[in-house]
């Protein structure tokens, strides 16, 4: 298409490269699905773990930053090293996860929702409509302090004020043998963050809330949550919740476990940052795996930075480098630049790149719907005799040939 004729996006998006078999997916994406179509200004960030490295993360950090500045960013999948992946990539440290660093920058909570097509029935049959995941991406173990206790001794709960006075101070754990301490934390700007974020998106979707923590057993960790979800309830959300015939319900998060799989979905489901990687993670399996969840991380003040779910596919790159097909999933790859794309056009007032980023999407769902699948999805459909395995690139051509009729 001549860039006279390509859709204009106005303002810059936030553009994060990331490793291994997304990364060659990622090219594949742009060149095919994008750069055709749209006249897009990127403001580019390489977070392959090598050029993390070389930059001792600060790369990272710069990425964040420009999320802040521009209001929109995508995200490719990362790998977060290990001690086997500093001695592969022979990085200088086992460098913390992207996603966490992002997240600690924008205070945002993570939205999950599965992508759904018809020919792929969740595994809970009671499953009608999307569960969306609310995750507060913040504190927690993800943050937290521990510690390997190898000899006896008294573990304590501290804390002093600035001036130096002990303000509390209490007993953890009398150790008369070897054992393990572990503390977290979180703070109340970021829970009210968070319970505003759920009931906007809640609102702006028209679907049940709910919220769950165990706070019959973290009477004061969990019993702030609670608390400080139905303040926000009663003083903000009331009123607008009954207007449009939805509802905020709190529930133990044992309880919230029962009724899930007897629900038939349509609800956000808002949970503190553990429980919602956890439950993220059930909700994609029994939709069609990671490879159908879309993710976007929204900060309190409205920046949007939209990934997909799930991790490199270490695997297929493996297997890429060694000259052998994959067939590896591009769907939630895909609907990332499509979220991103829809919110870029919202905020800048631009109808013709939300209408873009919805036929991108519809023609992604035709590519699955008509039968055309990589290897994941093909072992979840329904059967039958017009299912198509194909590879990596040949269904992301599949769809773009769906874009061009559309267009």
């Amino acid at each position: 298409m001549p860039q006279a004729n390509k859709i204009k996006v106005k303002t810059p998006i936030v553009e994060m490269d990331g490793d291994e078999m997304t990364r060659i997916m990622w090219k594949m994406v742009k060149e095919k699905l994008l750069l055709p179509y749209l006249d897009m200004p990127l403001v580019y960030y390489d977070l392959q773990v090598k050029h993390r490295d070389e930059t001792d993360d600060q790369v990272t950090v710069e990425a964040a930053k420009a999320i802040l500045r521009y209001g929109v960013g995508v995200k490719c999948a990362t790998i977060t090293p290990n001690k086997e992946r500093v001695a592969e990539y022979h990085l200088k440290k086992a460098w913390r996860s992207p996603n966490a660093t992002i997240r600690g920058i924008l205070d945002g909570t993570v939205f999950r929702k599965p992508i759904m097509v018809k020919n792929i029935r969740p595994l809970v049959s009671s499953w009608k409509r999307p569960i969306v995941i609310g995750r507060h991406a913040y504190g927690d173990i993800y943050n937290n302090t521990e510690y390997r206790v190898d000899t006896p001794g008294k573990a304590e709960l501290v804390f002093t004020l600035p001036s130096g006075k002990e303000l509390f101070r209490q007993t953890i754990r009398e150790f008369d043998k070897t054992g393990v301490v572990q503390c977290v934390f979180n703070e109340e700007e970021s829970i009210r963050n968070f319970a505003k974020s759920c009931f906007t998106f809640a609102f702006d979707e028209k679907i049940d809330l709910w919220f769950s923590a165990k706070d019959t057993i973290s009477k004061t960790y969990d019993g702030l949550f609670r608390d400080i979800f139905a303040e926000e309830y009663e003083r903000n959300w009331k009123e607008k919740f009954q207007a449009v015939g939805i509802t905020y319900t709190y529930n133990l998060i044992d309880d919230a476990v029962a009724r899930i799989i007897k629900s038939e979905g349509g609800i956000l489901w808002a949970l503190q940052n553990y429980d919602g990687d956890v439950m993220s993670d059930m909700v994609a399996s029994a939709s069609g795996g990671l490879a159908m969840m879309t993710s976007v991380l929204v900060s309190p003040d409205g920046c949007y930075e939209f990934e997909a779910a799930h991790g490199t596919v270490q695997k297929h790159y493996y297997k890429h480098l060694a000259g052998e097909e994959t067939s590896t999933n591009s769907m939630a790859l895909i609907f990332a630049w499509s979220g991103c794309l829809r919110k870029r056009g919202e905020l800048d007032q631009t109808p013709e790149v939300c209408h873009f980023a919805s036929t991108l999407e519809a023609a992604a769902l035709e590519t699955v719907e008509s039968g055309i699948m990589t290897g994941d999805l093909i072992a979840v459909a329904d059967h039958h005799p017009e299912n198509r395995k194909v590879s990596t690139e040949a269904f992301i051509d599949a769809v773009a040939l769906n874009l061009k009729k559309r267009l």
